[in-house]
């Protein structure tokens, strides 16, 4: 059963943004969520907010709708979708290369769905019982924040070889191919990345895990079993694009690196 929700904050209402001068006035939404009268109510809300709202009932229908040519410049999501829940549908489209910023909108906003939602590549995790007004504020945020220049956009994409990274996304390409990585995963990967034919610890690769100076597991070095266990799920992800994948070399007892610098420099 959907959870009920009122998309109606009346206490937010005492104001409401000029669509032509609002810096979201011509931003394209696409808004999923399978509950009818909460996607027509907020949608037209939101219209009201400045956006542009193209709205679906489930994830198929928008997934059509982008392959037959449709753009935007953001994607609200549901959680609880019929066939493909949200958290499912947002690592199809980092597939199917479709790059945009998705906000999650959910009446289940737990901090394990929440911490799932960022791991999974999501800009943002919103609560429905915070109103409409609260979600316009923050894809105005995630919209301005993505309005840079293009040179600017350009250095931030790291090639190494087959490897392409877009840090500003969260997302790793090996053969064109979207690895669907966590956040953490693609963290480790951009740490090895970026020190092509030099070793990286065991201690620093778990500081991208967690933060420095966390320690878990038994003993003294005992965090080093949850980094061989990450790295695995790693090699196995590029695995699954490339069953000759070997560009992450181990150095027992002290950590690993990607690659050969020679490989990368000729």
């Amino acid at each position: 059963m959907k959870e009920s929700v009122s998309v109606w904050d009346n206490s937010n209402h005492a104001t409401k943004p000029n669509a032509s001068s609002d810096a979201a006035a011509r931003a394209r939404l696409l808004f999923v969520d399978d509950d009818d009268a909460y996607r027509e109510a907020a949608g037209a809300e939101l219209v009201d907010h400045g956006f542009s709202v193209e709205s679906f009932s489930d994830g198929a229908s928008m997934m059509n709708s982008i392959s037959a040519g449709l753009s935007a410049d953001v994607i609200v999501l549901d959680w609880s979708l019929p066939a493909t829940p949200g958290i499912d549908l947002l690592p199809q489209l980092r597939r199917r290369g479709v790059v945009l910023p998705v906000v999650f909108l959910t009446g289940r906003a737990t901090p394990a769905n929440e911490n799932l939602a960022f791991d999974k590549g999501a800009l943002d995790f919103v609560d429905k019982a915070r109103g409409v007004p609260i979600l316009a504020k923050r894809l105005r945020l995630i919209l301005e924040s993505s309005k840079r220049p293009q040179e600017l956009e350009a250095e931030e994409i790291l090639q190494r070889g087959r490897l392409v990274l877009k840090p500003r996304v969260g997302r790793a390409y090996w053969n064109d191919v979207d690895l669907n990585l966590t956040l953490t995963e693609f963290n480790i990967v951009k740490l090895l990345a970026s020190s092509v034919g030099d070793y990286v610890t065991y201690r620093a690769v778990y500081d991208c895990m967690h933060h420095v100076g966390f320690i878990a597991g038994s003993g003294e070095h005992g965090y080093r079993t949850n980094v061989r266990s990450c790295i695995k799920r790693i090699r196995n992800k590029f695995r699954e694009s490339d069953s000759t994948f070997a560009e992450i070399e181990n150095f027992p007892s002290f950590g690993y690196r990607w690659g050969r610098a020679s490989k990368y420099t000729g």
